[in-house]
């Protein structure tokens, strides 16, 4: 299954972003889309799963969840987009890693493209696409891609938009 991962829009949606998912089966979005006609987009050009970020209004809020934790190829995922870093996590998220023990951890919010293992939580893959949007601190737009076999994630890309501000 392959995989396209961003966050942090905020209401910032072009075809470069979809051309790099286009081979994707499914577009995961951690949050802050900006307005529901970025997910409206992203869902109509592929299955979208995503949860709402601080800056979503009622739009967002009402179609989508602050938490969301499913299977996909024998890994259980959970994506939340204030989520801290691995070391860092608020008590919320910790309490939900706790109750589902997934395997990857998905968030957005800091703008900071991260992946990293996490061996206090028995490996757990963390990451976060950093933001694929223009508004923020950011100075390079981010976003992911890769493919979910067997539970493991392969073949993953950091994919890089161009500066922020063009």
């Amino acid at each position: 299954m392959k995989i396209g991962l961003l966050s942090d829009t905020h209401s910032y949606i072009d075809d470069t972003i979809l051309n790099y998912f286009k081979e994707c089966d499914e577009i995961w979005h951690a949050g802050d889309f900006g307005n529901i006609g970025v997910y409206d987009k992203l869902n109509a050009f592929k299955p979208t799963l995503g949860v709402y970020g601080n800056i979503d209004g009622q739009d967002v809020r009402i179609v989508l969840k602050e938490d969301l934790i499913f299977e996909r190829e024998g890994a259980t995922i959970y994506m939340t987009h204030i989520g801290g870093s691995p070391g860092k996590y608020s008590p919320r998220v910790k309490k939900v890693i706790a109750a589902h023990k997934p395997t990857i951890f998905i968030c957005g919010h800091s703008h900071i493209l991260r992946v990293v293992s996490d061996p206090m939580y028995g490996g757990m893959l963390y990451l976060n696409p950093g933001a694929a949007g223009k508004e923020g601190f950011h100075k390079m737009r981010t976003l992911l891609r890769f493919e979910l076999v067997a539970g493991k994630v392969i073949n993953m890309q950091v994919i890089e938009l161009g500066l922020r501000g063009k």
